[in-house]
């Protein structure tokens, strides 16, 4: 089944932590992950209502990757379209009924990422997750109340059906990255390219949930690549 963990990126106001907390037990999500997080102060207990437990049983860590070092998915979420500067950064992206279609059948953990309430997800971050989702909004006013569009996201993913597909381990991942990486230096592939190509291949392989198995036989394919270049030099 899907572990869907909701990770809050330095939210600056105590209040929405509690209001997330709040909106994670009414669709029945307790793994809350806060990132260098404002001090939790009584309103935050005041607007997790009944959700305290959920506040309490959160963890706080300094760094995005230490609360998505276990994930099988990262999904990080956005206002932003894209400008004609970071177009590759935020797309291609999916609202959130599209999200749970594809997790469909699947079985791993699932990091859902929300940036502060002032600036969203930077771009850094975004660069590390695997989907980008996106509520369609009105034009005229996109941005959205934190705990609101965490409720939105949750709503649609609340009732995903189990599946037994596991999805690789984030590690397992991240090292395939990194062998794409090296064979883009072994075939000398013009550099100024290099982090648009990786950023556009992670995004490629996120779509595709990949499996532990997957992982493992892209990885053979690319290291037989690397000793054929290599024998042929």
């Amino acid at each position: 089944m899907i572990d869907l963990r909701v990770v809050l990126a330095e939210p600056l106001y105590c209040g929405n932590v509690g209001s997330v907390a709040r909106v994670m037990k009414n669709f029945g999500f307790e793994d809350l992950v806060l990132v260098n997080p404002c001090e939790l102060e009584s309103e935050a207990y005041a607007m997790a209502s009944h959700a305290i437990d959920i506040l309490e049983s959160s963890r706080t860590v300094s760094t995005i990757k230490e609360a998505i070092c276990d994930s099988g998915l990262v999904v990080g979420t956005t206002s932003k379209f894209g400008t004609t500067t970071d177009e590759h950064v935020r797309m291609p992206y999916f609202p959130p009924k599209e999200l749970k279609d594809k997790l469909k059948g699947r079985d791993g953990t699932v990091s859902i990422l929300f940036g502060r309430e002032d600036f969203g997800l930077v771009n850094d971050l975004i660069k590390k997750c695997d989907m980008v989702v996106c509520i369609p909004t009105d034009s005229k006013y996109p941005v959205m109340n934190l705990s609101h569009a965490v409720s939105i996201v949750l709503y649609e993913l609340c009732d995903i059906k189990p599946g037994k597909v596991p999805l690789a381990k984030k590690e397992n991942v991240e090292l395939l990255f990194d062998h794409c990486e090296h064979l883009l230096d072994e075939i000398s592939y013009p550099p100024h390219k290099k982090e648009k190509t990786i950023l556009m291949i992670r995004r490629i392989l996120g779509r595709a949930e990949l499996t532990g198995r997957e992982v493992n036989t892209l990885r053979g394919i690319l290291s037989r690549t690397e000793w054929r270049i290599g024998r042929d030099r």
